[in-house]
Protein backbone atom coordinates (compact mmCIF):
# COMPACT_ATOMS: atom_id res chain seq x y z
CA UNK A 1 0.00 0.00 0.00
CA UNK A 2 1.84 3.70 -0.85
CA UNK A 3 2.28 5.95 1.64
CA UNK A 4 -0.06 9.42 1.69
CA UNK A 5 1.12 11.78 -0.56
CA UNK A 6 3.66 14.72 1.83
CA UNK A 7 1.13 17.13 0.91
CA UNK A 8 -1.86 15.56 2.86
CA UNK A 9 0.21 14.86 5.90
CA UNK A 10 0.80 17.99 8.72
CA UNK A 11 1.99 17.81 12.25
CA UNK A 12 0.10 19.52 14.61
CA UNK A 13 2.49 18.73 17.76
CA UNK A 14 6.41 18.62 18.75
CA UNK A 15 5.49 15.92 20.64
CA UNK A 16 7.70 12.25 19.52
CA UNK A 17 6.50 9.06 18.34
CA UNK A 18 6.52 6.78 21.30
CA UNK A 19 8.01 3.63 20.11
CA UNK A 20 7.00 1.60 23.24
CA UNK A 21 2.88 2.34 22.98
CA UNK A 22 0.92 -0.19 22.71
CA UNK A 23 -1.37 0.99 19.45
CA UNK A 24 -1.51 3.70 17.03
CA UNK A 25 -4.59 5.34 17.24
CA UNK A 26 -6.30 6.87 14.65
CA UNK A 27 -9.04 9.26 15.62
CA UNK A 28 -11.43 9.15 12.81
CA UNK A 29 -12.83 12.60 13.02
CA UNK A 30 -14.47 13.88 9.97
CA UNK A 31 -14.03 11.14 7.28
CA UNK A 32 -16.03 8.70 8.80
CA UNK A 33 -15.61 5.61 6.65
CA UNK A 34 -13.23 3.01 6.34
CA UNK A 35 -12.44 3.30 2.51
CA UNK A 36 -10.70 5.51 0.38
CA UNK A 37 -9.85 7.10 3.80
CA UNK A 38 -6.19 8.88 3.51
CA UNK A 39 -6.29 9.34 7.58
CA UNK A 40 -7.27 5.34 7.54
CA UNK A 41 -4.68 4.66 5.08
CA UNK A 42 -1.58 6.37 6.89
CA UNK A 43 -2.46 4.92 10.41
CA UNK A 44 -2.47 1.35 8.84
CA UNK A 45 1.00 2.10 7.51
CA UNK A 46 2.02 3.15 10.90
CA UNK A 47 1.05 0.22 12.39
CA UNK A 48 2.89 -1.92 9.84
CA UNK A 49 6.14 0.05 10.44
CA UNK A 50 6.05 -0.04 13.82
CA UNK A 51 4.20 -3.84 14.25
CA UNK A 52 1.86 -2.49 16.43
CA UNK A 53 -2.06 -2.84 16.20
CA UNK A 54 -4.75 -0.13 15.49
CA UNK A 55 -7.32 1.33 17.51
CA UNK A 56 -10.21 3.36 16.15
CA UNK A 57 -11.65 5.59 18.04
CA UNK A 58 -14.66 7.77 15.79
CA UNK A 59 -16.58 10.00 19.49
CA UNK A 60 -19.46 12.21 19.08
CA UNK A 61 -19.97 14.80 21.33
CA UNK A 62 -23.29 16.45 22.75
CA UNK A 63 -22.62 19.87 22.81
CA UNK A 64 -21.42 21.07 19.08
CA UNK A 65 -23.62 23.58 17.94
CA UNK A 66 -26.97 22.78 16.04
CA UNK A 67 -26.63 19.26 17.94
CA UNK A 68 -30.05 17.47 17.30
CA UNK A 69 -31.71 14.11 16.57
CA UNK A 70 -31.41 14.77 12.97
CA UNK A 71 -27.63 15.14 12.39
CA UNK A 72 -26.97 12.62 15.77
CA UNK A 73 -28.55 10.15 13.86
CA UNK A 74 -27.28 10.27 10.38
CA UNK A 75 -23.82 10.01 12.34
CA UNK A 76 -24.90 7.10 14.44
CA UNK A 77 -26.10 5.13 11.53
CA UNK A 78 -22.56 5.74 10.14
CA UNK A 79 -21.00 4.47 12.90
CA UNK A 80 -22.32 1.13 13.33
CA UNK A 81 -21.28 0.97 9.71
CA UNK A 82 -17.88 1.44 10.73
CA UNK A 83 -18.06 -1.25 13.61
CA UNK A 84 -19.39 -3.95 11.14
CA UNK A 85 -16.63 -3.24 8.51
CA UNK A 86 -14.10 -2.79 11.20
CA UNK A 87 -15.56 -5.87 13.23
CA UNK A 88 -14.94 -8.29 9.70
CA UNK A 89 -11.29 -7.26 9.96
CA UNK A 90 -10.21 -7.75 13.43
CA UNK A 91 -9.36 -3.93 14.33
CA UNK A 92 -10.92 -2.96 17.54
CA UNK A 93 -13.03 -0.20 16.84
CA UNK A 94 -13.92 2.14 20.05
CA UNK A 95 -17.34 4.36 19.50
CA UNK A 96 -18.06 6.82 21.86
CA UNK A 97 -21.04 8.93 22.51
CA UNK A 98 -21.59 11.68 25.48
CA UNK A 99 -24.58 11.36 27.60
CA UNK A 100 -24.18 14.16 28.78
CA UNK A 101 -22.21 17.69 28.54
CA UNK A 102 -18.17 17.49 29.00
CA UNK A 103 -18.65 13.35 29.76
CA UNK A 104 -15.85 12.71 26.67
CA UNK A 105 -13.35 15.54 28.11
CA UNK A 106 -10.10 13.79 29.02
CA UNK A 107 -10.70 10.23 27.10
CA UNK A 108 -8.64 11.14 23.73
CA UNK A 109 -5.42 12.00 26.54
CA UNK A 110 -6.20 8.60 28.24
CA UNK A 111 -5.89 6.62 24.93
CA UNK A 112 -3.12 8.44 23.49
CA UNK A 113 -1.30 7.81 26.71
CA UNK A 114 -0.81 4.08 25.79
CA UNK A 115 -0.19 4.95 21.82
CA UNK A 116 2.54 5.28 19.70
CA UNK A 117 1.29 8.08 17.96
CA UNK A 118 -2.26 9.81 17.04
CA UNK A 119 -3.58 10.24 13.56
CA UNK A 120 -7.03 12.70 13.21
CA UNK A 121 -8.68 13.82 9.68
CA UNK A 122 -8.14 17.66 8.82
CA UNK A 123 -11.19 19.77 7.82
CA UNK A 124 -11.52 23.34 7.61
CA UNK A 125 -14.27 24.49 8.81
CA UNK A 126 -16.91 24.15 11.97
CA UNK A 127 -15.74 23.39 14.98
CA UNK A 128 -12.78 20.74 13.95
CA UNK A 129 -9.85 22.82 13.44
CA UNK A 130 -10.41 24.52 16.82
CA UNK A 131 -10.60 20.84 18.44
CA UNK A 132 -7.98 19.45 16.72
CA UNK A 133 -5.63 22.51 18.14
CA UNK A 134 -6.34 22.07 21.62
CA UNK A 135 -5.95 17.85 21.21
CA UNK A 136 -2.34 19.30 20.06
CA UNK A 137 -1.40 20.86 23.83
CA UNK A 138 -3.06 18.16 24.86
CA UNK A 139 -1.80 14.69 23.94
CA UNK A 140 1.87 13.54 24.86
CA UNK A 141 2.60 11.68 21.63
CA UNK A 142 3.20 13.22 17.95
CA UNK A 143 -0.69 14.03 16.85
CA UNK A 144 -0.59 14.14 12.73
CA UNK A 145 -3.87 15.49 10.41
CA UNK A 146 -4.52 13.66 7.06
CA UNK A 147 -5.88 15.65 4.40
CA UNK A 148 -8.99 13.63 2.51
CA UNK A 149 -10.95 16.37 1.56
CA UNK A 150 -10.85 16.46 -2.06
CA UNK A 151 -9.00 15.52 -5.47
CA UNK A 152 -6.76 18.84 -4.53
CA UNK A 153 -4.69 18.65 -1.51
CA UNK A 154 -5.54 21.74 0.62
CA UNK A 155 -2.02 22.75 0.48
CA UNK A 156 -1.82 22.69 -3.50
CA UNK A 157 -3.41 25.91 -3.78
CA UNK A 158 -1.31 29.05 -2.89
CA UNK A 159 -3.73 30.56 -1.57
CA UNK A 160 -7.95 31.30 -1.37
CA UNK A 161 -9.93 31.96 -4.81
CA UNK A 162 -12.31 34.28 -5.62
CA UNK A 163 -14.08 32.88 -8.76
CA UNK A 164 -14.85 29.16 -9.91
CA UNK A 165 -13.60 30.25 -12.94
CA UNK A 166 -9.69 31.05 -11.43
CA UNK A 167 -9.93 28.10 -9.11
CA UNK A 168 -10.76 26.11 -12.23
CA UNK A 169 -7.51 26.88 -13.96
CA UNK A 170 -5.48 25.82 -11.15
CA UNK A 171 -6.98 22.45 -10.57
CA UNK A 172 -6.54 22.54 -14.71
CA UNK A 173 -2.62 23.42 -14.22
CA UNK A 174 -2.24 21.15 -10.74
CA UNK A 175 -4.84 18.11 -10.73
CA UNK A 176 -3.66 15.91 -13.26
CA UNK A 177 -0.99 15.04 -11.25
CA UNK A 178 -2.58 14.40 -8.09
CA UNK A 179 -5.04 11.83 -9.75
CA UNK A 180 -1.88 9.78 -9.99
CA UNK A 181 -2.25 9.26 -5.68
CA UNK A 182 -5.33 8.38 -5.31
CA UNK A 183 -6.14 6.62 -1.23
CA UNK A 184 -6.14 3.40 -1.07
CA UNK A 185 -10.09 1.74 -1.76
CA UNK A 186 -9.23 -0.68 0.95
CA UNK A 187 -6.82 0.65 3.53
CA UNK A 188 -6.36 -2.34 5.52
CA UNK A 189 -6.01 -4.83 2.73
CA UNK A 190 -2.74 -6.54 3.00
CA UNK A 191 -0.97 -8.54 5.42
CA UNK A 192 -3.80 -8.50 8.65
CA UNK A 193 -1.79 -5.96 11.33
CA UNK A 194 -1.10 -7.25 15.31
CA UNK A 195 -3.73 -7.13 17.47
CA UNK A 196 -6.46 -6.41 18.21
CA UNK A 197 -5.59 -3.65 19.90
CA UNK A 198 -6.45 -3.81 23.81
CA UNK A 199 -7.80 -0.54 25.82
CA UNK A 200 -6.08 0.52 28.94
CA UNK A 201 -7.61 -0.28 32.37
CA UNK A 202 -10.69 1.68 32.93
CA UNK A 203 -11.05 3.46 30.24
CA UNK A 204 -14.29 1.20 29.70
CA UNK A 205 -15.35 2.24 32.91
CA UNK A 206 -15.15 5.93 32.69
CA UNK A 207 -16.57 6.33 29.16
CA UNK A 208 -18.34 3.50 28.48
CA UNK A 209 -18.51 2.34 24.56
CA UNK A 210 -21.77 3.04 22.84
CA UNK A 211 -24.24 0.06 22.53
CA UNK A 212 -26.06 -1.18 19.45
CA UNK A 213 -29.40 0.87 20.47
CA UNK A 214 -27.40 3.78 20.00
CA UNK A 215 -25.82 3.01 17.19
CA UNK A 216 -28.59 2.02 15.40
CA UNK A 217 -30.24 5.86 16.40
CA UNK A 218 -32.87 4.63 18.84
CA UNK A 219 -35.65 6.88 19.19
CA UNK A 220 -35.53 6.02 23.13
CA UNK A 221 -31.81 6.14 23.15
CA UNK A 222 -32.10 9.71 21.22
CA UNK A 223 -34.52 11.26 23.32
CA UNK A 224 -32.36 10.65 26.08
CA UNK A 225 -29.37 12.60 24.95
CA UNK A 226 -29.06 16.38 25.99
CA UNK A 227 -29.76 17.61 22.53
CA UNK A 228 -32.25 19.43 20.50
CA UNK A 229 -35.31 16.58 19.53
CA UNK A 230 -37.28 19.29 17.87
CA UNK A 231 -35.48 18.66 14.81
CA UNK A 232 -36.24 15.38 13.89
CA UNK A 233 -34.36 12.55 11.83
CA UNK A 234 -35.21 11.81 8.66
CA UNK A 235 -35.80 9.14 5.89
CA UNK A 236 -32.20 9.40 4.63
CA UNK A 237 -29.83 7.17 5.86
CA UNK A 238 -26.16 7.56 6.73
CA UNK A 239 -23.39 5.75 6.93
CA UNK A 240 -20.75 4.12 3.84
CA UNK A 241 -22.88 1.38 3.13
CA UNK A 242 -26.15 3.93 2.40
CA UNK A 243 -23.61 6.31 0.46
CA UNK A 244 -22.55 3.62 -1.76
CA UNK A 245 -25.98 2.81 -2.71
CA UNK A 246 -26.82 6.46 -3.14
CA UNK A 247 -23.80 6.35 -5.62
CA UNK A 248 -24.90 3.46 -7.71
CA UNK A 249 -27.77 4.45 -8.32
CA UNK A 250 -26.87 8.41 -9.19
CA UNK A 251 -24.47 6.61 -11.61
CA UNK A 252 -27.49 4.09 -13.09
CA UNK A 253 -30.61 6.80 -13.41
CA UNK A 254 -29.32 10.36 -13.22
CA UNK A 255 -25.73 10.71 -14.50
CA UNK A 256 -26.36 10.74 -18.25
CA UNK A 257 -29.31 12.92 -17.24
CA UNK A 258 -27.48 15.41 -15.30
CA UNK A 259 -26.52 18.24 -17.97
CA UNK A 260 -30.28 19.25 -18.77
CA UNK A 261 -31.91 18.08 -15.63
CA UNK A 262 -29.68 18.93 -12.65
CA UNK A 263 -31.22 22.58 -12.44
CA UNK A 264 -35.19 21.52 -12.76
CA UNK A 265 -36.27 20.26 -9.29
CA UNK A 266 -38.59 17.79 -10.87
CA UNK A 267 -36.06 16.29 -13.31
CA UNK A 268 -34.40 13.80 -10.44
CA UNK A 269 -31.17 14.68 -12.13
CA UNK A 270 -29.54 15.77 -8.68
CA UNK A 271 -26.44 13.43 -7.05
CA UNK A 272 -27.90 13.31 -3.58
CA UNK A 273 -24.66 12.93 -2.44
CA UNK A 274 -23.84 16.05 -0.51
CA UNK A 275 -24.72 14.45 3.20
CA UNK A 276 -22.41 11.63 2.73
CA UNK A 277 -19.85 13.80 1.62
CA UNK A 278 -20.51 16.08 4.10
CA UNK A 279 -20.36 13.55 7.30
CA UNK A 280 -17.05 11.75 5.39
CA UNK A 281 -19.30 8.58 4.57
CA UNK A 282 -18.45 8.91 0.91
CA UNK A 283 -15.06 10.13 -0.31
CA UNK A 284 -14.97 12.61 -3.25
CA UNK A 285 -12.34 10.18 -5.11
CA UNK A 286 -14.71 7.41 -4.81
CA UNK A 287 -17.32 9.64 -6.72
CA UNK A 288 -14.56 11.05 -8.72
CA UNK A 289 -13.77 7.18 -9.63
CA UNK A 290 -16.79 5.83 -10.17
CA UNK A 291 -17.99 8.75 -12.57
CA UNK A 292 -14.54 7.85 -15.04
CA UNK A 293 -15.29 4.02 -14.59
CA UNK A 294 -18.96 4.36 -15.91
CA UNK A 295 -17.34 6.90 -18.78
CA UNK A 296 -14.55 4.73 -19.63
CA UNK A 297 -12.54 7.05 -18.71
CA UNK A 298 -8.09 7.05 -18.49
CA UNK A 299 -5.79 10.27 -17.56
CA UNK A 300 -4.97 10.52 -21.18
CA UNK A 301 -7.59 11.87 -21.84
CA UNK A 302 -7.83 14.98 -19.39
CA UNK A 303 -6.84 18.54 -22.22
CA UNK A 304 -3.93 20.33 -21.85
CA UNK A 305 -5.63 24.03 -21.17
CA UNK A 306 -5.93 26.40 -18.03
CA UNK A 307 -8.34 27.88 -20.00
CA UNK A 308 -10.96 27.74 -17.04
CA UNK A 309 -13.97 26.44 -19.05
CA UNK A 310 -16.00 24.67 -17.43
CA UNK A 311 -16.36 22.02 -20.14
CA UNK A 312 -13.88 20.03 -22.61
CA UNK A 313 -11.40 19.46 -20.22
CA UNK A 314 -12.23 16.09 -18.67
CA UNK A 315 -12.43 14.40 -21.51
CA UNK A 316 -16.11 13.20 -20.46
CA UNK A 317 -19.42 13.08 -21.54
CA UNK A 318 -21.02 16.45 -21.11
CA UNK A 319 -23.27 15.35 -18.20
CA UNK A 320 -20.71 13.79 -16.64
CA UNK A 321 -18.05 17.04 -17.21
CA UNK A 322 -21.29 19.16 -15.57
CA UNK A 323 -21.25 16.65 -12.63
CA UNK A 324 -17.81 16.76 -11.56
CA UNK A 325 -17.78 20.69 -12.36
CA UNK A 326 -20.01 21.36 -9.11
CA UNK A 327 -18.16 18.34 -7.50
CA UNK A 328 -15.07 19.13 -7.99
CA UNK A 329 -14.61 22.60 -8.87
CA UNK A 330 -17.71 24.37 -7.13
CA UNK A 331 -17.40 21.75 -4.05
CA UNK A 332 -13.66 22.24 -3.53
CA UNK A 333 -13.76 25.61 -4.31
CA UNK A 334 -15.68 26.31 -0.67
CA UNK A 335 -13.02 24.07 1.17
CA UNK A 336 -10.70 25.99 -0.32
CA UNK A 337 -12.19 29.48 0.92
CA UNK A 338 -12.75 27.71 4.27
CA UNK A 339 -8.49 27.15 4.54
CA UNK A 340 -7.49 30.16 3.89
CA UNK A 341 -10.37 32.60 5.53
CA UNK A 342 -10.48 32.02 9.41
CA UNK A 343 -13.08 34.62 9.05
CA UNK A 344 -15.40 32.06 6.35
CA UNK A 345 -18.75 32.61 8.21
CA UNK A 346 -18.15 36.03 8.99
CA UNK A 347 -19.90 39.67 6.38
CA UNK A 348 -16.15 40.87 6.65
CA UNK A 349 -14.97 37.42 4.35
CA UNK A 350 -17.89 38.60 1.22
CA UNK A 351 -15.50 40.81 -1.55
CA UNK A 352 -15.19 44.47 -1.47
CA UNK A 353 -17.38 44.70 -4.40
CA UNK A 354 -19.86 42.32 -2.75
CA UNK A 355 -19.66 44.37 0.67
CA UNK A 356 -19.82 47.49 -1.55
CA UNK A 357 -23.12 47.19 -3.60
CA UNK A 358 -24.74 45.38 -0.15
CA UNK A 359 -24.11 48.57 1.50
CA UNK A 360 -25.52 50.56 -1.57
CA UNK A 361 -28.69 48.96 -1.51
CA UNK A 362 -29.05 48.47 2.63
CA UNK A 363 -31.36 50.86 2.72
CA UNK A 364 -34.03 49.71 0.06
CA UNK A 365 -37.45 49.30 0.18
CA UNK A 366 -38.68 46.30 1.66
CA UNK A 367 -41.58 45.00 -0.06
CA UNK A 368 -41.88 42.30 2.61
CA UNK A 369 -40.13 41.79 5.50
CA UNK A 370 -40.24 38.37 8.06
CA UNK A 371 -38.92 37.33 11.50
CA UNK A 372 -36.45 34.72 11.51
CA UNK A 373 -39.45 32.38 12.87
CA UNK A 374 -41.63 33.11 10.16
CA UNK A 375 -38.61 32.44 7.53
CA UNK A 376 -37.66 29.35 9.28
CA UNK A 377 -41.40 27.62 9.67
CA UNK A 378 -42.01 28.57 5.88
CA UNK A 379 -44.59 30.94 6.37
CA UNK A 380 -43.86 33.64 3.69
CA UNK A 381 -46.25 35.02 0.59
CA UNK A 382 -44.23 32.99 -1.90
CA UNK A 383 -45.51 29.25 -2.03
CA UNK A 384 -42.41 28.08 -3.69
CA UNK A 385 -39.78 29.67 -1.41
CA UNK A 386 -42.07 28.07 1.70
CA UNK A 387 -42.06 24.64 -0.27
CA UNK A 388 -38.31 24.95 -0.24
CA UNK A 389 -38.03 25.77 3.57
CA UNK A 390 -40.33 23.24 4.31
CA UNK A 391 -38.42 20.63 2.57
CA UNK A 392 -35.48 21.50 4.57
CA UNK A 393 -37.59 21.14 7.50
CA UNK A 394 -39.10 18.15 6.54
CA UNK A 395 -36.44 16.13 4.86
CA UNK A 396 -33.03 18.18 5.42
CA UNK A 397 -32.22 18.48 2.05
CA UNK A 398 -32.77 21.28 -0.75
CA UNK A 399 -32.66 21.20 -3.98
CA UNK A 400 -29.74 22.61 -5.51
CA UNK A 401 -30.86 24.86 -7.68
CA UNK A 402 -34.12 26.41 -5.29
CA UNK A 403 -31.03 27.15 -2.60
CA UNK A 404 -30.29 30.34 -4.68
CA UNK A 405 -33.85 31.28 -4.79
CA UNK A 406 -33.94 30.18 -0.61
CA UNK A 407 -30.72 32.88 -0.38
CA UNK A 408 -31.87 35.72 -2.37
CA UNK A 409 -35.34 35.99 -0.92
CA UNK A 410 -33.81 35.54 3.02
CA UNK A 411 -31.50 38.91 1.67
CA UNK A 412 -34.98 41.03 0.21
CA UNK A 413 -36.91 39.72 3.33
CA UNK A 414 -34.78 41.08 6.32
CA UNK A 415 -33.82 43.78 7.58
CA UNK A 416 -30.49 44.10 6.67
CA UNK A 417 -27.66 41.86 4.85
CA UNK A 418 -26.08 41.25 8.07
CA UNK A 419 -29.43 39.72 9.06
CA UNK A 420 -29.58 37.88 6.19
CA UNK A 421 -26.29 36.21 6.79
CA UNK A 422 -27.36 35.07 10.07
CA UNK A 423 -30.52 33.67 9.23
CA UNK A 424 -29.05 31.64 6.04
CA UNK A 425 -26.76 30.37 8.82
CA UNK A 426 -28.90 29.28 11.39
CA UNK A 427 -31.48 27.45 9.29
CA UNK A 428 -28.91 26.08 6.88
CA UNK A 429 -26.70 24.64 9.76
CA UNK A 430 -29.72 23.74 12.39
CA UNK A 431 -31.92 21.76 9.51
CA UNK A 432 -29.55 20.57 6.42
CA UNK A 433 -27.72 17.42 6.61
CA UNK A 434 -25.30 18.63 4.34
CA UNK A 435 -24.86 22.33 6.12
CA UNK A 436 -22.06 23.16 8.64
CA UNK A 437 -19.99 22.10 5.83
CA UNK A 438 -17.01 24.50 3.51
CA UNK A 439 -19.31 23.79 0.29
CA UNK A 440 -22.25 25.14 2.68
CA UNK A 441 -20.72 28.65 3.96
CA UNK A 442 -19.45 29.84 0.37
CA UNK A 443 -22.64 28.76 -1.08
CA UNK A 444 -24.40 31.44 1.76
Amino acid sequence: MPPVPDNRLSLLNSAPINIQGRYVLYWMTAVRRTRYNYGLQRAVHCCRRLQKPLLVLEALRCDYPWASDRLHAFILVGMAANQRALARRGVRYFPFVEREKGQGKGLLKALAARACLVVADEFPAFFLPRMLAAAAGQVPVRLEQVDSCGLLPLRAAPHDFKSAYAFRRLLQRELPAHLAQPPSPDPLAGPRLPGPARLPAGIGRRWPQANGGLLGANSRDLAALPIDHSVAPVALAGGQEAAGRRLKRFLKRSLSAYLEGHNHPDACATSGLSPYLHFGHLSPHQVFGAVANQEGWEPSRLAHTTSGKRSGWWGMGASAEAFLDQAVTWRELGYNFCFYRPDYEQYGSLPDWARKTLAEHAGDQRDYVYPPARLAAGNTHDGLWNASQRQLLQEGVMHNYLRMLWGKNILAWTHSPRQALRVMLELNNRYAIDGRDPNSYSGI
